[in-house]
């Protein structure tokens, strides 16, 4: 790096080392073929056990999946998912991980867009077109919490288009789905090298080796899942699956890391930062703790033990690109920890509107670049407006991807996280293209244009609502004309859980601002502001503190006893608090399936009252 560099925003990341990925975990399979791979409970298989599932997974899809088809996997975290995800790569196929249970009309969205040459899941769970063509047996194991109860590759049944199966770029090993603009999701093409490379650094940064247990976590749609994954069957080490209460639970989360012996673990920002917030518990083996997803808004205090990395990424670029690592022990301050500085292998650089970098100290896009950039989305007009020419005099980097993120970048070249620049917004560390929300009411014949705007949660994060047009008398179909809330009932088929609202407003029209634009800010301010409904005068003490929490979580003081967590708003991440708000207010500490089967809100006020310790002020 010149000196005139050294005071523009461009880091380098230090020189990186290849990687394999396929033939890494075969390296184990042959020096250590009896050693744990994956434990799911009681259950545990060897290397060699999962290499032979996965080569007769291979063999029954040969002749039938090529080198370079997509295959969509519908599978959640079990055995049968990694031996999938190996069978996938034996066969040089790119692997699509769609999740067990993506939403019927998405699914059926992404198969019709994308076309991949078959979907590995539960036949039950699968769009029409397969349901309704051959489905292959596959011989992977049913046990697990997870797991489905039979498993087929499902080929789409003909249905006279003749349209080609898409396929991807030459060296792509895995294809993600992110938040689309045009109602359906991109997917992005990731190449082996990038993926290999990616790995080599997690395993040298966590000492990631054989005796170890590495959780996997981390939803399957998303890709930090695969680095969990390859990353733990490239090392010689476990993977043990999460039970799902420790996706909504933090004590049952840390209990299970202390039970299952978990050394390595990835946690997305929204499940770490409850963690963090309380005393670190005791007897746990967690050596190093990666958090990434969000912003990450407070430090690990002294107490915690393990190395935490607060890690920063798109899809596009590999799942992470740069990271901060805080050792055990505090010390880190009070303000929220940077993304740090960039992996091995990458380029970054913070540009202003034309892609010039901008001095260090000053605000601009993220742009990055180098080993880990992805090959680019499956639509090569999009590749060409995201992935563009690295400014002059940037080594390393032919081209880069422009984030949408608004960062700075310190004298000591570590970044820090200002924002969005865009319209995109992360709920639940999760990004959401409000446009692809939008279009899925739209998609209703009663809904004539759909407007959808975030604002903070009253428990931190974001929340969104869906400012909804109807369609006027002379358009709607003849009938009834649905609720508020039976149009959100009718997009969630379509959404990701995260990306589903928190309320729907039906409006008459939309303000604009001075350039033509829906004004977003003006929708939500003008949103009548809903005062509290006072509880039943029949409600128990117990009744009115899950009533009061439930409010403030979901930002609904409308909420009412009868309502459902769930209906009412209610997602994974809320859920995690509501536990933990009842378990400090109450001392009552539940679990999430017991939460899950209440039927309403008073239901719940109910099952906490048994289990009180004392009586409720």
């Amino acid at each position: 790096m010149t000196d005139r560099q050294s005071e523009l925003s461009i880091g380098y990341g230090r020189p990186h080392q290849e990687g394999a990925v396929l033939d890494l975990f075969t390296h184990w399979v042959h020096r250590t073929p009896d050693a744990p791979a994956l434990v799911d409970g009681e259950r545990s298989w060897t290397y060699a056990e999962l290499d032979r599932l996965a080569a007769e997974s291979a063999e029954s899809l040969k002749g039938r999946v090529a080198r370079g088809d997509l295959v969509g996997v519908c599978l959640d975290h079990s055995a049968a998912l990694v031996a999938a995800t190996l069978a996938v790569a034996r066969l040089g196929a790119v692997h699509l991980p769609l999740g067990p249970r993506p939403g019927e009309r998405r699914l059926q969205a992404v198969a019709e867009q994308l076309r991949p040459a078959c979907l590995i899941g539960d036949p039950a769970l699968l769009p029409p077109a397969h349901r309704a063509g051959e489905q292959l047996p596959l011989a992977l194991p049913v046990e697990g919490a997870n797991a489905a109860a039979t498993v087929v590759a499902a080929f789409a049944a003909e249905t006279g288009g003749g349209e080609a199966a898409v396929r991807a770029p030459a060296g792509t090993h895995y294809a993600v789905l992110t938040s689309g603009s045009t109602g359906t999701p991109k997917a992005v093409a990731v190449g082996e090298s990038a993926l290999g490379a990616l790995l080599q650094w997690y395993r040298q940064l966590t000492g990631l080796g054989p005796g170890d247990r590495h959780s996997l976590l981390i939803g399957v749609a998303f890709d930090p899942h695969l680095m969990e994954l390859w990353a733990t069957l490239t090392s010689g080490a476990a993977l043990s699956v999460a039970p799902d209460a420790v996706r909504w639970d933090r004590s049952a989360l840390t209990d299970w890391w202390r039970e299952a012996g978990i050394t390595v673990a990835v946690l997305p920002t929204p499940l770490a930062e409850p963690v963090l917030d309380r005393p670190w518990p005791t007897g746990l083996a967690l050596r190093h703790l990666c958090i990434g997803g969000d912003r990450l808004r407070r430090a690990p205090g002294p107490d915690v033990t393990a190395t935490v990395h607060n890690a920063y990424g798109p899809a596009e670029a590999t799942v992470v690109t740069s990271v901060h690592t805080m050792s055990p022990g505090g010390g880190h301050g009070a303000d929220a920890p940077p993304i740090g500085l960039p992996i091995p292998g990458a380029v970054v650089l913070v540009a202003d509107p034309d892609g010039r970098p901008v001095p260090r100290g000053q605000a601009g896009e993220l742009r990055v670049g180098g080993r880990g950039l992805a090959i680019g989305y499956l639509d090569a007009e999009l590749t060409a407006r995201r992935f563009v020419e690295a400014p002059a005099g940037i080594e390393g980097a032919d081209r880069v991807y422009r984030t949408g993120d608004r960062v700075l970048m310190r004298p000591d070249g570590v970044l820090e996280f200002l924002g969005r620049l865009d319209d995109q917004v992360k709920v639940s560390g999760v990004r959401i293209e409000p446009a692809e929300v939008e279009a899925a009411f739209e998609r209703d014949p009663w809904v004539r244009r759909a407007v959808v705007a975030a604002r903070p949660g009253p428990a931190g994060g974001v929340q969104l609502t869906a400012f909804v047009q109807p369609a006027p008398s002379g358009e709607a179909p003849a009938g009834e004309a649905p609720t508020a809330a039976e149009l959100l009932d009718a997009v969630r088929p379509w959404l990701p859980e995260q990306a589903v609202p928190t309320a729907v407003r039906l409006v008459e029209a939309f303000p604009l601002d001075a350039n033509g634009k829906v004004d977003r800010p003006a929708l939500l301010a003008a949103a009548e502001p809903v005062h509290p409904t006072a509880p039943e005068e029949d409600a128990s003490p117990a009744e009115r503190v899950v009533l009061r929490i439930c409010r403030e979580l979901l930002g609904r003081p409308d909420l009412a006893l009868a309502d459902n967590f769930l209906d009412a708003g209610g997602t994974s991440i809320v859920a995690a608090r509501l536990l933990a708000a009842l378990e400090e207010e109450c001392g009552v500490r539940l679990r999430a399936p017991q939460l899950l089967r209440q039927p309403d809100l008073r239901a719940l006020g109910r099952l906490v009252e048994e289990r009180l310790p004392s009586a409720v002020g």
